[in-house]
């Protein structure tokens, strides 16, 4: 398993994580409606919208997993926000930095990833809106848009920007 190289603007990453006051903080249905959205669009049985904070990977928003938090060092999340696309991992089992994962070879036998990173403003990746499949798969161009455009609403409600309220 490959722990996440740790981003060269750490420092000023975990600094905007926490300006935030999002960690720890109970659910929202803002961000719940979106992850239960994307659950069910891509009819995949977990959803979340992660924040990776200097030692844990922290679950603002949850479907289909009852954990709240996992160690950053097992976290595909950390892995996504090293990139500035959608990073999608088809079958875990195949990749060299996920294959030995205690997520892949455990009980959460996590088989496909794919995570959105939610950069702000300021170009800062926090977390991911991610997806989880217990089987191989891919996402075409179609479903990364609207995988896209989902990450662009959680952005919108960190920021707080976003209008808080879908019906």
């Amino acid at each position: 398993m490959q722990a996440a190289p740790i981003p060269d603007n750490e420092a000023e990453r975990l600094a905007a994580l926490h300006a935030l006051l999002i960690l720890d903080t109970p659910p929202e249905q803002r961000f719940d409606k979106i992850v239960q959205f994307a659950a069910t669009e891509f009819d995949v049985p977990i959803a979340m919208i992660s924040l990776v904070d200097a030692d844990r990977l922290w679950l603002k928003a949850r479907t289909g997993v009852e954990i709240c938090e996992t160690g950053r060092d097992t976290s595909m999340c950390a892995h996504a926000i090293l990139r500035p696309d959608i990073m999608v991992v088809p079958n875990t089992l195949e990749d060299p930095r996920f294959a030995d994962n205690p997520l892949v070879t455990g009980a959460m036998n996590v088989r496909f990833y794919a995570g959105a990173p939610l950069a702000m403003a300021s170009g800062l990746r926090l977390g991911t809106l991610c997806l989880i499949d217990h089987q191989p798969r891919t996402l075409d161009a179609f479903d990364l848009g609207i995988l896209g455009t989902l990450r662009d609403l959680a952005v919108m409600e960190l920021s707080g920007s976003g209008a808080g309220n879908y019906g």
